[in-house]
């Protein structure tokens, strides 16, 4: 039996890479899975692919920091699949640069799209819970619902040139261990999970120094020298990079039955880095 069978899951950035991995993840467990990324063509094929699968799937294209974004993300679930059980708070680029040339532009495009989106996507998914979770008290029940917030080893012990990336990851640990004491009375698990250095088309080995993505009309630099990312893989334990799969599997530990009495928690996957 599928243990997510049943179970609605929003996973915002997961039109590519590690979000891709997870909403695939997650619908191949039995969630119906509403897929969010900045670009409809990403967001549409990975609703094609689960539906192949014999999943169920919806797609809410837009930018998790955009006004009423979050309203519309919850409201999705709803409408569609008239639940709400598992929240992944995945969305997410880093723009880097060292603090004394770290404009305010940077700085509060990274802190919202990795801390505040989160923080409004989760607001508005507060009366939803908190309605199911009366409901199923009054009925007698005990059922568990689940948020997953992305974090980074960053986040736990910094990372020279990526001073508004760490600020926001360590933020969302703060953001998971308060949430995790207001939302237990509705028995929901708040839980993160911390990334070490992970393949994706953000940080793939290249040799093109000006390779770059388009992020919201930002040209965001994207890719390491092949020779930083070979040394970076010598100081992992594992003696290698995780892929996007690996992480999904992390994050999906963490939205299983199995963890209904883990909250407030951070769980590394970084292949034996601890980030401090």
């Amino acid at each position: 039996m599928k243990n997510l069978a049943g179970k609605v899951a929003l996973v915002s950035g997961s039109g590519r890479g590690i979000g891709r991995a997870i909403a695939l993840k997650l619908a191949r467990h039995g969630a119906r899975v509403v897929v969010n990324d900045l670009d409809e063509a990403p967001a549409l094929e990975v609703v094609e692919a689960i539906r192949l699968e014999g999943g169920e799937a919806v797609a809410c294209v837009g930018s998790v920091t955009a006004e009423g974004f979050a309203e519309r993300f919850v409201q999705t679930a709803v409408d569609h699949f008239q639940g709400l059980d598992i929240i992944v708070n995945n969305a997410g680029y880093t723009w880097d640069n060292v603090i004394q040339k770290m404009s305010d532009e940077q700085w509060d495009a990274i802190l919202d799209v990795h801390l505040k989106a989160p923080f409004k996507i989760l607001r508005a998914a507060q009366p939803i819970m908190r309605a199911f979770s009366k409901a199923e008290a009054e009925a007698g029940q005990e059922v568990f619902r689940k948020v997953v917030n992305i974090s980074s080893i960053a986040g736990l012990g910094g990372n020279a040139g990526q001073a508004n990336y760490s600020a926001g990851k360590a933020g969302i640990i703060g953001l998971t261990l308060a949430l995790a004491k207001e939302w237990g009375r509705m028995k929901v698990n708040v839980n993160c999970v911390a990334f070490g250095f992970i393949k994706t088309r953000l940080t793939e080995a290249t040799a093109d120094a000006n390779a770059s993505v388009d992020i919201e009309g930002r040209h965001i630099k994207v890719g390491l020298n092949p020779d930083l990312a070979k040394s970076f893989e010598r100081s992992i334990p594992l003696g290698r990079a995780g892929t996007p799969e690996e992480a999904a599997n992390a994050v999906y530990l963490l939205c299983t039955p199995e963890s209904d009495y883990i909250s407030g928690q951070t769980l590394v996957c970084g292949g034996g880095l601890s980030g401090t």
